[in-house]
């Protein structure tokens, strides 16, 4: 089958791009593709679709998974059917929606906000976020040759800071929206770090990826997103190496009801003004908003990283519990 292409350049930058169009829309189980990493395998598998993909992002078939995309190209907005949890129903924010429907309408939600993804970030917490994943990276510990995969990894954060932090590592941005990872491709660290950095489309879910690939499996401000957290989880420990650690960053629950109250008042109060200012979508960071009060509490979280087969999990709060780290390996 074809070889995927080795993500380097940033996207438009030339012939480099050009020659490495590959395939279309989400990811997709098969056979292992060849990499060009030292010839070794990529540790991808699924077949190329027919669509050319944006330059340099690396997407797999919907069909192998049995998903149908709603519209074409990078233009779908997401899944509109899939085989398992038929007629069950899960959240998106405070709606209570088919879950067959969320994958698409989250993918619509970071479809339009990703040109403004970043600074409304910094805008929102304050800059807070980086101190919050420059504290996960310390947790981590990145150590030179390991392989990391990051999962709704979007515009790039959190691989910059694991390469900038382990010369020799490299690391896979995955993340189902193609136009997220697009904006990430066009920062300058992408440029720098292009030969140890790859970009693919796929869904948290059904990972295109072979089993103990990676060594490092981190997600931020995602997995709240995601249809099943526990399919999410299988899939993680299933990608990760014996020995794999996960660690997963995400908003959370204040212990101390008065604080959460006021944070709640900001939350919705100020975020989704915010959301419609600077990104002219105020709908959109609403959602954003209540997809975090319905995450599960730090304790109840720890329990479904110890489910789907975890041990050694441990949870640090950060700014009071705003958000947290949780941490888990693979023995």
């Amino acid at each position: 089958m074809t070889a995927p292409p080795r993500i380097g350049a940033r996207a438009g930058a030339g012939k480099a791009d050009a020659d490495n169009k590959g395939a279309s829309a989400a990811c997709g189980k098969g056979q292992t593709a060849k990499g060009r990493r030292g010839g070794s395998e990529s540790g991808l598998r699924g077949s190329p679709a027919e669509r050319d993909a944006a330059p340099g992002v690396l997407v797999f078939s919907f069909a192998a998974l049995g998903y149908i995309p709603k519209g074409q190209g990078s233009q779908a907005s997401g899944l509109d059917s899939m085989d398992q949890g038929e007629g069950k129903t899960t959240h998106f924010g405070f709606r209570t929606v088919d879950e067959t429907a969320k994958a698409g309408m989250v993918h619509g939600v970071f479809t339009r906000v990703a040109s403004k993804y970043d600074v409304m970030n910094d805008v929102m917490s304050g800059g807070v976020h980086r101190l919050w994943k420059d504290a996960m990276m310390d947790w981590l510990a990145p150590r030179p040759g390991q392989r990391l995969l990051d999962v709704a990894g979007g515009t790039g954060d959190v691989a910059f800071r694991f390469l900038g932090r382990a010369p020799g590592a490299s690391a896979t941005v995955c993340d189902m929206t193609e136009q997220m990872l697009v904006e990430g491709r066009n920062r300058a660290e992408a440029e720098k770090m292009g030969d140890r950095l790859d970009w693919v489309v796929g869904d948290a879910m059904a990972l295109p990826f072979a089993d103990r690939s990676f060594d490092t499996y981190t997600i931020s401000f995602g997995i709240r997103n995601v249809t099943r957290i526990h399919d999410a989880l299988a899939e993680a420990y299933r990608v990760l190496k014996p020995g794999g650690r996960l660690m997963v960053l995400e908003f959370s629950q204040l212990p101390n009801p008065m604080l959460q109250k006021a944070y709640d008042l900001y939350s919705f109060n100020v975020i989704p003004v915010m959301g419609q200012v600077i990104a002219g979508d105020r709908d959109s960071y609403q959602y954003l908003v209540e997809s975090i009060r319905n995450f599960p509490d730090q304790d109840s979280f720890a329990a479904m990283i110890r489910a789907a087969g975890f041990g050694q999990v441990k949870y640090r709060n950060l700014t009071l519990g705003v958000a947290a780290l949780h941490s888990g390996w693979k023995l």
